[in-house]
């Protein structure tokens, strides 16, 4: 019999002779890996099947005067369906912001008036509560799959991590809010580290960058505990932080109607 140390020794060999009879493009699979693949992979990992969390917001002025936000989130459908509650401050408390169709759908409740509003289709390219993120950027799951086409540039570090660099750019028949967008992801997780929008009518002009961090694994998934919204135009930005969050949840649909926003 063949003892353990010999084992192990033709163990090694055979993996040396297997590697040298393999094209070197099967070695090196991943560094293959396409833009749409990385693409699908991203937009998978930051669209979980269900979640429900508690935020804040901070919006900072030109001048540096801060307003901050805290409220409850709950996604449904791979981020099909969101609703945003307001906890803090206590004008807002209870208002609450309702997205469907990936944010092509949007109704807001307003506890005072008692009233629920549906907001017209242009409305999901303004700013949530005067902040830089608009509702595009916080509801659409899909977005940039499908109203972009992706390449692949040469690989780039970022926020010290090995990133996939892509280009999207926007679809001829798409009404996306950015002509062209760029995007640096985290190769070990699929994280979107940065992330420049560049303006509607000029694509050599950034308008916003979104910088993610604080990368933490939760229940299996990879979630970025801040995320910062800079608006290069306006010189203003506004910070996003994950208080707590729970993926493993079974949330019911009626959350996600016009009665479930009043509760």
């Amino acid at each position: 019999m063949i003892r353990y140390k010999e084992q192990m020794l033709l163990i090694i060999f055979l993996s040396f002779v297997l590697a040298a009879a393999l094209p070197v493009g099967q070695l090196y699979a991943q560094d293959d890996i396409t833009a749409d693949e990385i693409l699908k992979t991203l937009t998978e990992t930051m669209n979980p099947d269900q979640s429900h969390g508690i935020m804040t917001m901070t919006i900072v002025t030109s001048t540096g005067q801060e307003r901050t936000f805290k409220y409850e989130t709950f996604s449904k459908g791979k981020g099909e369906k969101s609703l945003m509650k307001y906890l803090e401050p206590q004008r807002v408390k209870g208002q609450t912001i309702l997205m469907l169709n990936d944010a092509n759908d949007i109704w807001t409740y307003f506890p005072r008036t008692k009233r629920v509003r549906k907001l017209a289709t242009h409305a999901k390219k303004q700013k949530v509560e005067g902040s830089d993120f608009s509702y595009e950027d916080m509801g659409a799951s899909d977005a940039f799959i499908d109203e972009y086409n992706a390449l692949r540039l040469k690989d780039e570090k970022k926020e010290g991590r090995s990133c996939y660099k892509l280009e999207l750019t926007r679809k001829a028949e798409s009404n996306a809010s950015y002509s062209r967008v760029m995007l640096w992801v985290d190769k070990e997780n699929f994280i979107p580290l940065i992330v420049d929008y560049y303006h509607g009518d000029d694509p050599q002009l950034r308008e916003k960058q979104l910088v993610c961090h604080d990368v933490k694994v939760i229940e299996d998934i990879p979630t970025p505990l801040q995320c910062t919204m800079y608006n290069k135009l306006d010189n203003t930005y506004t910070g996003m932080m994950i208080i707590e969050i729970t993926y493993d949840i079974d949330l019911a649909d009626d959350i996600f109607t016009e009665m479930g926003m009043q509760r």
